[in-house]
């Protein structure tokens, strides 16, 4: 009896250990290593863990605890501007079995609708209901969700700074994606705010890089009095061919984000996009947590950013009054 008794403790002991011993001994073994893919349609460097763009998200993901090398790997896609690719590398991305893709851009995230694979849209994708990716900014419903924007109330405040700026602007020439839905509908935003503002619209729809030579003797044969760049993976690739053109001729530009203006644009007026990848990262982190992305309600930015360059101003001899410089949140001198 004496000895069963040992025994039986010493059973007990054993199974009290193995109850508490594997807590931290299972952390350290087992912890789980989230898969995040990033996808545009520009090119692979653009959301590299270095550029920009990859920066934000791994910072925001770092916010929520996740660390490369640690409980995340995350690897860039891009698709080098042949829109025909990205179902090819959507593919890729399914069979690779990530938890989760941040997209820049409509046509990567058209690309991965109907996947399965959660999806965030960090920025750039424009109107997610009227091109079609959900059913609802409320109830996505699908595998797709992220961060939207309200394209004509953003356009009709860009035209309005712009002429606020220059009260001298009549027509205004728009470069924008033709083979990008969400920047085609971005861009009628912006043709029909010109019109309620007494604005002209030259419009200069681009789809590839050669396309860019066509719309600047377009503007030699026909000059307009400023540009508004419409921000997608090809216009920014092509970015410092439109800023030395606007340059040359001085031309008055308003871009969609401030990283155009502190490459030498004039001005912009855009979502912060610290805060814009920021919300991304936080709706990743949800997913990663079980959360699916059909109840996952899309969100709106909701810090906007007026920047004004004004060395490019004195550059083409403009004058910015200062009621206009007392709106901007930032003034690059």
């Amino acid at each position: 009896m004496k000895k069963q008794m040992k025994r039986r403790d010493f059973l007990k002991l054993l199974a009290g250990a193995a109850s508490i011993a594997p807590k931290g001994a299972a952390a350290q073994t087992t912890t789980k290593i989230y898969r995040l893919a990033a996808f545009t349609a520009g090119g692979v460097g653009a959301m590299a863990p270095s550029s920009p763009s990859g920066s934000l998200i791994l910072k925001a993901m770092g916010e929520h605890g996740y660390t490369v090398g640690q409980n995340l790997e995350y690897q860039p896609f891009g698709g080098d501007m042949q829109l025909a690719h990205l179902p090819e590398l959507a593919r890729d991305i399914v069979a690779q079995k990530f938890d989760a893709v941040i997209v820049a851009g409509w046509p990567p995230a058209a690309a991965l609708k109907g996947t399965g694979v959660p999806t965030v849209v960090a920025s750039g994708a424009g109107d997610p209901v009227a091109t079609g990716l959900v059913a609802s900014l409320a109830h996505p419903g699908g595998n797709v969700t992220g961060i939207s924007d309200n394209a004509a109330t953003l356009s009709t405040k860009r035209l309005d700074l712009l002429k606020q700026a220059v009260p001298s602007i009549h027509k205004v020439a728009m470069l924008w994606n033709k083979n990008d839905v969400g920047m085609t509908m971005r861009y009628q935003a912006s043709a029909d705010a010109a019109k309620a503002l007494d604005v002209t619209v030259q419009p200069l729809g681009v789809g590839e890089p050669n396309d860019f030579s066509d719309a600047f003797s377009a503007m030699d044969q026909d000059p307009p009095d400023a540009v508004l760049m419409v921000s997608d993976a090809l216009t920014i690739l092509n970015r410092k061919r439109v800023l030395d053109y606007v340059a040359a001729h001085r031309l008055p530009a308003i871009y969609e984000n401030d990283p155009l203006v502190r490459d030498g644009g004039l001005m912009s007026y855009g979502a912060d996009l610290k805060e814009s990848y920021g919300h991304a990262a936080s709706l990743v982190d949800r997913i990663f947590k079980g959360a699916s992305p059909a109840d996952l309600p899309f969100e709106e930015p909701t810090h906007y950013l007026f920047v004004v360059n004004l060395k490019t101003a004195n550059s083409i001899g403009l004058k910015i009054s200062p009621t206009v410089l007392a709106l901007a949140d930032e003034v690059i001198e």
